[in-house]
């Protein structure tokens, strides 16, 4: 499983710089809008020191970190809900991500990062409110003879009216069956945001990432031991680590049999049956137990096998909640 990424802002504000400094891929890169026309897509392993020590113990033949799909979307303009600089397609790509991150262009003299920020925010508002009364307007018809989506039409009024009064979907307190209900809708303002000010160096809002993107771009293209030589020091591990966090994730490990250790993505205060799923879809049917043990004490006890001599690795059931960190050998 991986988790999909949309990388957003006005025209020109670093976004296709940050996807090249990411990905490592080549993309155009010009000084005038909608160069990226055409959504560039990569994928970037999640940086992970415990899967390093735990394969220092295990020696696997083979060590999976996990992944994040990174998509490089054009830049948006005002009026990009109503079509607005081709917006209607760049839009639906944000729909199809897990998360956002909004690229503001903090490095030139009259920038505005707070302006910037409100016009993106707008535009999703705007577009989430179109999609609402579409919404509504179906279930309507349908509500004539199936009495049942009244309550869900209910629910889509009040979210719009908090929308209409320009408060995102994700600032509303909503009870979870209530988010349970709208998550098929797949609305822009619900998915999760990390801010990031592209700058020349300054920090310019303390409360988000400030980077030089410029320098991670050239970065990008040299090789380790010249990026040692020239002093750099990368946070692209930084913008990583923030979208895996931010989407309230948190990473188990897997050893298969010795051959394989591998990282893997699970929603935090999920069980042990929702963990098995993650392995292979046949796993939630035939599980019977599980063995688990927290990374750090594998590493303490330096084997498998002494770990289960010191009593450190215990057999949960289904029911146990999933910590951040955890080893588990599943029992089918």
């Amino acid at each position: 499983m991986s988790f999909s990424v949309g990388i957003v802002g006005l025209p020109n504000t670093g976004k296709s710089t940050l996807f090249k400094a990411l990905t490592k891929k080549k993309v155009d890169i010009a000084s005038y809008p909608f160069t990226t026309i055409n959504p560039n897509v990569g994928v970037v392993e999640v940086p992970d020191k415990k899967l390093e020590k735990i394969a220092s113990i295990v020696r696997p033949q083979k060590i999976t970190n996990t992944v994040i799909e990174f998509v490089d979307i054009a830049g948006l303009i005002e009026g990009a809900h109503k079509g607005e600089g081709l917006g209607n397609q760049f839009l639906s790509r944000i729909k199809e991500c897990d998360a956002i991150i909004e690229v503001i262009g903090a490095f030139k003299e009259k920038s505005d990062p707070k302006k910037n920020i409100q016009i993106i925010k707008n535009e999703l508002l705007l577009k989430d409110i179109e999609i609402i009364e579409g919404i509504i307007e179906k279930l309507e018809k349908k509500a004539k003879e199936d009495k049942e989506n009244i309550k869900e039409i209910e629910l889509l009024k009040r979210i719009k009216e908090s929308t209409n009064q320009g408060k995102p979907i994700s600032e509303l307190n909503l009870p979870p069956e209530e988010k349970e209900a709208i998550k098929k809708y797949q609305f822009l303002t619900e998915k999760p945001i990390v801010y990031l000010f592209n700058t020349r160096g300054e920090i310019i809002n303390p409360d988000y990432l400030n980077i030089d993107l410029k320098i991670e771009e050239e970065a990008s293209d040299l090789s380790p031991s010249e990026i040692l030589e020239l002093g750099l020091q990368s946070q692209l591990d930084q913008i990583i680590l923030s979208c895996y966090n931010i989407l309230d994730l948190i990473t188990f490990y897997t050893i298969t049999g010795g051959k394989e250790a591998r990282a893997r993505i699970l929603k935090r205060g999920s069980n042990t049956l929702l963990a098995a799923e993650k392995v292979h879809s046949d796993f939630r049917e035939r599980f019977i137990k599980a063995e688990v043990i927290s990374w750090q004490k594998l590493v303490g006890a330096a084997s498998w096998s002494k770990a289960r001599e010191l009593g450190l690795i215990k057999t949960v059931g289904k029911e146990y909640i999933v910590q951040n960190g955890d080893i588990i050998e599943f029992k089918i």
